[in-house]
């Protein structure tokens, strides 16, 4: 009988083809660059056919190494659902779970939720990973995560959401600023004002500008930022105005600093908290527990 490829030689595969890079894909895989080097090249010597194009400049693909990335991508995910459907077998929350989250939400619930499941299901093992949108989607349809906990809506084919809350956005601005004693507050007196926003790739950025129906071109935005702590602190030292979620102002995020926040006086203003997972996954039940635990954090 021949040989067959293996899962493992499928993972690196598709490292290689995400990384452009054998280095990076290694990295990623938790090898040795020879090892992940070693195990595609026994993969191409068992299908007998060449899959990557090696140059001192990058990696490409095949047409036909590209046409087995993608069935390679759908094998992984399947063993990883076939994984999930045995570990739903048993009671909820008495397994493991990956969870990605973005920046945006992750240190103003998980805290508390974390505590929360600890002290209610001790023998739940979650493992995290902080991300921001796109890349979390990527992993959740490699197999690499089980479920999602973003703002949404996010644009992604074959999953599934749950909405778990509103989060309201409120205005953060220097005391001496003119929206500061603004009553009530519209969306509209943002316009022409100078915006401290997180940098592209951060959803947080487009739900803000949607919620308050903004154009880029309605605005200033004289910096941008990776995190909403450096923001607040850009704020605090008059650069500029910002909008931040409401569960982070509730987590003391503007503490220490002489700010006022003023909530919006018109509805809309806000963005949705929700999990996303695959639709072929077995353990939608589960993740819709977890969704109805993490709603009781809030």
């Amino acid at each position: 009988m021949s040989r067959q490829p293996t899962l493992k030689q499928l993972k690196y595969l598709c490292a290689v083809a995400d990384r452009q890079h054998f280095g990076h894909a290694a990295k990623s895989c938790y090898v040795s660059q020879s090892t992940l080097s070693a195990g595609i090249q026994e993969l191409e010597e068992t299908l007998g056919v060449s899959l990557v194009e090696r140059n001192n400049r990058n990696v490409l693909l095949t047409s036909l190494g590209q046409d087995v990335v993608d069935r390679g991508r759908e094998i992984l995910v399947e063993i990883e659902d076939l994984i999930s459907m045995c570990e739903s077998s048993g009671a909820p929350f008495s397994g493991k779970l990956r969870l990605g989250v973005i920046p945006t939400i992750a240190p103003f619930l998980l805290p508390r939720m974390l505590r929360a499941l600890r002290e209610t299901h001790p023998d739940f093992k979650l493992f995290i990973r902080e991300d921001q949108s796109q890349p979390l989607v990527d992993s959740l349809h490699a197999g690499e995560l089980d479920v999602l906990l973003l703002a949404l809506p996010f644009p992604a084919d074959n999953v599934d959401n749950m909405t778990l809350s509103v989060d309201p956005f409120v205005l953060a601005c220097p005391l001496d600023h003119a929206l500061s004693a603004k009553s009530p507050l519209h969306s509209s007196d943002l316009q022409g004002e100078s915006l401290l926003l997180l940098e592209d790739g951060h959803c947080l950025r487009e739900h803000a500008l949607e919620a308050c129906k903004l154009r880029d071109n309605q605005i200033s935005v004289p910096y941008q930022a990776t995190s909403l702590t450096t923001i607040v602190q850009m704020v605090a030292n008059g650069i500029g105005i910002t909008l931040l979620p409401k569960m982070a102002v509730d987590a003391d995020i503007t503490a220490g600093t002489e700010l006022a926040v003023i909530p919006f006086g018109e509805v809309g203003v806000s963005r949705e908290i929700g999990l996303m997972w695959r639709k072929k996954t077995p353990r939608q039940t589960e993740f819709r527990l977890l969704g109805e635990f993490i709603q009781q954090c809030f």
